[in-house]
C-alpha cells in the first residue's frame, strides 16, 4: 500500500526525477541511512498450529524496552550500526553521523535520507562532506526508493523471531540480523528500488 500523498502533484514530480536520476547513480558509492525502532516485547506476527488449536505467544507487557536503531546500508553490507535507547534527535543523529558513519565514508559517496527533520540538522551535511562524499534527501512519502527499508523489514523479521526479553539479548539479536543480511539480499533490494548495481 503506497501512501497517498504520492499523488500530488509536486511528490509526484520529485519522484519521478528521482526515478530518472537512481540507474545513473553508481551504486557502489550510494550509502541509504535511516532508523528503526526495536523492543524486547517484539514477537512473530503469525505462526502455525494443528487445525482447531490457536498459536499462543507471551510478551512482557509492562517491562520492556524501546530502542533505536540507526544504520546505513552499501551494496557492500550494512554499515555504522548502533542501538541506542530513546528517539533520535537531531543531536543524536549528528552525532552518529559524526562518530560511525563518517569514518566508513569514501570520497564519491552519495549519502541518500528520508527528509526527517533530525535529519537536516545544520551539521550533517558539512559532516558528510568532509569526507569527499555528498548528500541527497529522497523525496517527500518515497520509502520504495530507499533499499534500507528493505532491510529493516528483514532485520525486524529475524527480530521477532528472536524473541529478546532484556537489552543485552536484544543487542545481541540486532547483531545476529545484521549478520544475516547477505549480498544477494542487497543486490535485491537496490535494484527493486530502481537503482542498477
Amino acid at each position: 500500500m503506497a501512501p497517498a500523498e504520492q499523488d500530488r502533484p509536486d511528490v509526484a514530480e520529485q519522484r519521478e526525477r528521482w526515478r530518472k536520476m537512481a540507474p545513473t547513480l553508481d551504486a557502489n558509492h550510494l550509502v541509504f541511512i535511516d532508523e528503526t525502532g526495536t523492543k524486547t516485547n517484539m514477537t512473530r506476527r503469525y505462526g502455525r498450529s494443528p487445525v482447531g488449536r490457536r498459536v499462543g505467544e507471551h510478551v512482557p507487557t509492562s517491562r520492556w524496552h524501546s530502542t533505536t536503531l540507526l544504520a546505513a546500508v552499501r551494496a557492500d553490507g550494512p554499515q555504522a550500526p548502533l542501538l541506542l535507547e530513546g528517539a533520535t534527535d537531531a543531536d543524536v543523529f549528528t552525532a552518529w553521523i559524526e562518530q560511525f558513519l563518517v569514518p566508513t565514508l569514501r570520497p564519491d559517496d552519495v549519502v541518500v535520507m528520508d527528509n526527517l527533520s533530525s535529519h537536516k540538522a545544520a551539521a550533517v551535511r558539512p559532516l558528510i562532506e568532509t569526507r569527499g562524499a555528498s548528500l541527497e534527501y529522497l523525496p517527500a512519502y518515497s520509502p520504495d526508493l530507499n533499499p534500507i527499508e528493505k532491510m529493516w523489514s528483514k532485520v525486524k523479521a529475524l527480530l521477532r523471531g528472536a524473541k529478546a526479553r532484556t537489552q543485552a539479548a536484544l543487542e545481541q539479536a540486532v547483531a545476529c540480523a545484521l549478520d544475516a543480511v547477505t549480498h544477494a539480499d542487497i543486490q535485491g533490494w537496490f535494484r527493486s528500488c530502481g537503482y542498477t548495481i
